[in-house]
């Protein structure tokens, strides 16, 4: 199996651009079957690293995205990458994950659209995938990962870290395949998606699907700004205020109106703007049939589903593990974080990051964070 590096397709409303940046690829062999039944022929993943593995790879770290994310770890925006790296604070010189030390890589999720085989990606027939790209899980996201990981000579990841949706697929790391993990990171994610967690989803959901540039998810052959971009937006604001707690957007928006704005006469108070800028930005660098297809990923995570529940999933991980929660998340509390270090095995107790800022506080809490991956990584 070799990588190959390649300019991602440029199709429909919505397009990737097409210089590759810091981004490789890999093709996985013959059709990819996943867990709802589908099989996807053609199927890619686009990844990045940094550092240089040793001669048994013994120290690879695996870093797994939220929602949103890519395989642009760290580093500026630039040709291929929309944004700057979205966890830079903790790869570099001097930082928990040294490239002079660890061989780090961080792949596109399946389904994703910034590299990886997606909606938005061309199938066999030349057509966009589109409503026919199927429904992939946490488990069928690890294992296009599985190959990527052989491809690069890893038999065993020193450590695998995630939050979020990330977090998700670095616990069904551990869980599938016990022994390629050696050490675990859960930041800000559940052992099993909640029904709140999915009611959250939901409006997001119909929000895009309700747009009339949605097209039943065929809209990626359509004119340039043409897609599903009012949908996608709303459902940015609502997983925004999912992702921020009430405290922080009280402290640094009160009531105040927008400058220039007077909600009273059609103009917006400054949260409002606060979430347009947000709703923008993504429709910008992101795909509306990724977005749902990643929420649904989501929506389907439970480490004990077929495995005899929770309990008995977890119970499945011998990494050494430690789980992280943020203080103020309204999104995956941290009594799901405790529910993980107590079913896991090799776990102590959930460390509780401090934070205002809710759920992104797994991203945002720099030093918290590293502190506590650099914690993992010195232990033998």
């Amino acid at each position: 199996m070799t990588s190959t590096v390649s300019s991602p397709p440029a199709t429909g409303a919505w397009r990737e651009g097409s210089d590759p940046g810091r981004r490789r690829w890999i093709s996985l062999p013959g059709p990819f079957a996943v867990e709802s039944g589908a099989t996807i022929p053609g199927v890619r993943i686009a990844y990045e690293t940094w550092g240089t593995p040793n001669a048994d790879a013994s120290n690879a770290v695996l870093v797994l995205h939220a929602l949103t994310g890519d395989t642009h770890l760290t580093g500026p925006a630039g040709p291929g990458h929309p944004t700057p790296g979205w966890w830079d604070t903790l790869v570099g010189p001097g930082r928990p994950l040294d490239p002079a030390r660890w061989f780090v890589v961080a792949p596109n999720v399946i389904g994703g659209c910034q590299g990886s085989t997606g909606p938005a990606s061309t199938a066999p027939d030349g057509r966009p995938w589109g409503s026919r790209f199927p429904l992939v899980t946490p488990r069928d996201a690890v294992a296009a990962e599985v190959v990527l990981a052989d491809a690069l000579g890893v038999g065993r990841w020193a450590c695998v870290v995630g939050g979020s949706m990330g977090g998700m697929r670095a616990l069904e790391w551990a869980a599938s395949h016990p022994s390629r993990v050696e050490r675990l990171c859960l930041l800000a994610c559940p052992a099993a998606t909640s029904a709140d967690q999915i009611g959250w989803a939901s409006p997001q959901i119909a929000a895009i699907r309700s747009d009339p540039g949605w097209r039943g998810g065929d809209y990626h052959d359509a004119a340039p700004g043409e897609g599903p971009h009012r949908g996608l937006g709303i459902a940015r604001r609502i997983a925004h205020l999912s992702y921020r707690s009430g405290f922080e957007l009280a402290e640094r928006f009160g009531r105040d109106p927008q400058d220039g704005e007077d909600p009273w006469h059609g103009g917006r108070y400054s949260v409002e703007s606060y979430l347009d800028h947000h709703a923008a930005k993504l429709v910008r660098r992101f795909d509306a049939g990724s977005y749902v297809r990643l929420t649904e990923m989501m929506n389907a995570h439970d480490v004990g589903r077929g495995r005899g529940g929770v309990a008995a999933g977890l119970a499945l991980v011998t990494a050494r593990t430690l789980v992280g929660g943020v203080s103020t998340d309204r999104l995956y509390p941290p009594e799901q974080q405790h529910e993980l270090a107590a079913g896991i095995p090799g776990s102590g107790p959930a460390r509780i990051i401090e934070s205002p800022y809710g759920h992104d506080g797994f991203l945002i809490e720099a030093e918290q964070v590293g502190a506590l991956l650099t914690e993992l990584l010195a232990q033998h």
